[in-house]
């Protein structure tokens, strides 16, 4: 191994770097969860060499480790990404990964997007759901005027969060409301449910129904306002961040209670949670001289938070689907007359589902690349086959989701002839001249950028899975295309029985069978197959972090 003094492996913590070990004895390769606890590794751990890492798809570094002699392979962009010392990581629920505002910030570059194109468009998701992070809301407009269509609305990036209020609840005038949201009065900016631990992080309000005389929305953002807080009245900053506050709500059939401060910080004092509701405050038993301080406290935050120039005002139109970040923004309604119909469908979601479904979107623009390859070079003629390439990948991946497969199986399907269309556009000419290309182990090779070895692995090994069954099922061959008997006589022919016996061992030797037979009957130009974008969430899944 060459040694890479540029890179100073020594320097970074060995207990830390050997946790983060990446390999198969360390990882599930399908799950990336550790195999070991930390009180395995042995004590005195140390970097016994380090060293250019050979026979991978990107730049990385190999550990020989002391004193057990553990070898680790991390890739360079993963060091340089997570090198100890780095500012740039935390938790971005805080105020520090958040673009705050006001009413005159946002008036106008709302959030907003057609329901259409936040459905078929993955860029236009993507872009809806980081401005939820980012500035706590999104607003969908023309999304179909049905009833529980907001919890079709929720289960395009997470999951719906029932409560005591059921899956799903209406928001309008009730003949015996236990809810002052279900009736016509104002409401003031609030967090909703604040009396739950955890609070529900997300609300989504479907407007069905809106003629009322009234009845306008609004918006704050809590985590401006509480910086705002702190700029301007330090000390009762300080006392709202400390002060645990008893929210309460009771009803025939339900009673809530949580204890918590109106602002919740993180260990380095960030804003975390806004959590303001006057109307679910139960009695606070506190020192007198406690209670003083809080009250004087929490009349400021009120009174900041009712500032017209931090709220902003909206009429939800039928068709509106308004998505926000309750541990952030506070919303508001003003009073509206009864004699006029309003109704909205609202229910509950969590942050958690939306990041992850944000980050998937993401880990889909990195396999751009593998899109491109099958909207350009995939459509060449296969190996003088009646179908292009990029039809027979996906009619593999077709025929594997339709045998039920799992997704790394699936995908394993789909791109297994990928070494054949990597970089200029390859005919399988040379293949047909009588030369092995070996796409098998390129293709794997590639692959490796995104994905782990249960996908890679059936990938390199479907070749030789051809070769295996011709010698396990004698019948296998005449099921085998005049070209694809012809390839099997250039990549090495029926495998001797010894050699079938070894490839059985192989790791992975079973989803390479599979993988073999959906390859062979993915020839069919008559085939109603799927576009590469069906396939992209399952693909998108999948790819390592």
């Amino acid at each position: 191994m060459s040694a890479l003094p540029t890179f100073p492996i020594g320097d970074l913590p060995a207990m830390w770097l050997r946790d983060n070990c990446p390999c198969a004895e360390c990882r599930d390769p399908r799950s990336g969860q550790k195999l070991f606890q930390i009180t395995a590794l042995p004590t005195g751990l140390r970097v016994g060499r380090a060293g250019t890492a050979a026979g991978t798809p990107d730049p990385a570094v190999e550990v020989v480790w002391q004193p057990d002699g553990h070898r680790s392979v991390y890739p360079v962009a993963w060091l340089a990404a997570n090198r100890p010392g780095r500012t740039d990581h935390g938790d971005l629920r805080t105020e520090h990964g958040k673009e705050l505002w006001t009413a005159r910030d946002i008036a106008g570059r709302l959030p907003a997007a057609d329901w259409a194109d936040y459905l078929d468009k993955p860029g236009v998701r993507a872009r809806m759901l980081e401005s939820v992070l980012r500035l706590g809301f999104m607003l969908l407009r023309e999304v179909p005027q049905r009833e529980e269509q907001v919890l079709e609305v929720a289960e395009t990036f997470g999951y719906v969060r029932e409560t005591n209020y059921g899956k799903l609840f209406d928001v309008r005038v009730e003949p015996d409301p236990n809810n002052l949201a279900f009736t016509s009065v104002a409401i003031t900016p609030h967090t909703d449910n604040p009396y739950r631990d955890p609070v529900p992080t997300l609300q989504l309000l479907h407007c069905l129904v809106n003629d009322a005389d009234g009845g306008d929305s609004g918006l704050v953002d809590g985590f401006a306002a509480a910086a705002m807080l702190r700029r301007e009245d330090p000390e009762a900053f300080e006392v709202l961040t400390r002060t645990p506050v008893p929210f309460v709500f009771r009803d025939a059939g339900t009673e809530l209670r949580a204890d918590r401060p109106l602002i919740g910080t993180d260990s380095l004092g960030r804003v975390r949670e806004v959590r303001f509701n006057n109307r679910s405050i139960s009695t606070l038993r506190l020192p007198a001289e406690e209670l003083e301080h809080f009250y004087a406290a929490y009349r400021t935050f009120a009174e900041l938070l009712l500032r017209p120039e931090l709220q902003l005002d909206l009429r939800l139109t039928p068709g509106d689907c308004l998505v926000f970040d309750n541990t952030r923004l506070l919303h508001a309604r003003t009073a509206f007359a009864q004699d006029g119909a309003r109704h909205l469908q609202g229910c509950y979601a969590d942050l958690d589902g939306l990041a992850g479904a944000l980050a998937v979107l993401r880990r889909a623009d990195t396999l751009e690349p593998v899109v491109e390859m099958f909207a350009g070079a995939g459509t060449a003629e296969y190996l003088g086959e009646p179908v292009t390439m990029a039809q027979h990948m996906l009619q593999a991946g077709a025929r594997a989701e339709a045998a039920g497969a799992p997704p790394h199986l699936v995908a394993a399907a789909l791109l297994h002839d990928l070494g054949h269309v990597d970089g200029e556009v390859v005919t399988g000419l040379e293949l047909m001249a009588g030369t092995d290309n070996r796409h098998s182990h390129t293709g794997a090779d590639l692959l490796g950028r995104w994905f782990g070895p249960e996908v890679t692995e059936p990938v390199r090994l479907h070749v030789a899975a051809k070769r295996y069954l011709c010698a396990v099922e004698p019948d296998y061959y005449d099921q085998l295309s005049e070209a694809s008997k012809y390839t099997l006589k250039v990549q090495g022919g029926v495998m001797t029985p010894e050699q079938a016996a070894e490839f059985a061992a192989l790791p992975g030797a079973a989803d390479a069978v599979a993988v073999r037979r959906w390859d062979e009957q993915a020839k069919d130009p008559n085939a109603d197959t799927p576009p590469f974008a069906h396939f992209l969430p399952l693909l998108a899944a999948l790819v390592r972090g």
